[in-house]
């Protein structure tokens, strides 16, 4: 056991990299990663005794007001354009795919009482959601099945996804904007949507014929 102990108390054979070394490779991971990179991954890939953590925290404040920026997106990290230069990456011909006002409402319950079962979004439009509003905004891969609530018939919850966070550029759900940056944006000025073809808009009219509508208050409430 005395020599167990002592050999388990001598140097790793091989020191890890240096911090500047280890910001090299976590630039190399994030710049070749189409998608966000937690630091779990990052550690699976670096040397052993490296510190991803604080070498991703030192590399974005190297790349802080450049025009690519090293960014949080929920647990893990991107490198993104700057915003304030978001314009010059627009292209001469945009391709849009609108959603239907039924999934504007659906994607926006979720996102600002996730967890949220299929009923609670239900509750709170004051009508039935469609399966396939639902499928469409999990095909875009903007909401995703979260936890099963503990309760009487163990009912699935709908969360938002990381893709969501990225698309929006937010670091998490509470950085969503609240009820007066939405008016403020002109974003509640009670238009309603327009349709999207497909899946949808099937049920965009539907649901709101003879239904009450969701009051925008409820719907665009200030995240807990």
């Amino acid at each position: 056991m005395a020599d167990l102990r002592a050999v388990s108390d001598e140097p790793p054979l091989f020191a890890p990299p240096d911090m500047a070394e280890q910001e090299r490779m976590v630039e190399a991971i994030l710049f070749a990663s189409r998608d966000p990179v937690t630091v779990a991954e990052m550690s699976a890939r670096m040397p052993h005794g490296s510190d991803p953590s604080e070498a991703v925290r030192a590399l974005a404040a190297h790349y802080a007001g450049r025009g690519v920026e090293v960014v949080r997106v929920g647990d893990a990290w991107a490198i993104r354009t700057a915003a304030d230069l978001g314009f010059l990456m627009r292209r001469e011909v945009v391709e849009e795919r609108k959603l239907s006002r039924s999934a504007i409402e659906t994607l926006a319950i979720i996102a600002y009482h996730q967890p949220v079962t299929r009923a609670e979004i239900e509750e709170i439009r004051g009508v039935a959601v469609s399966r396939g509003t639902v499928d469409l905004l999990i095909e875009l891969g903007w909401v995703r099945f979260g936890r099963r609530r503990m309760t009487p018939g163990r009912p699935v919850t709908f969360v938002v996804t990381q893709g969501f966070l990225d698309h929006f550029g937010l670091e998490s759900a509470r950085d969503l904007p609240g009820l007066a940056d939405l008016r403020a944006a002109g974003l509640l000025d009670g238009r309603a949507a327009p349709d999207i073809g497909g899946r949808a808009a099937e049920d965009a009219d539907d649901e709101t014929d003879g239904a009450p509508a969701t009051g925008q208050d409820e719907l665009f409430g200030d995240a807990p």
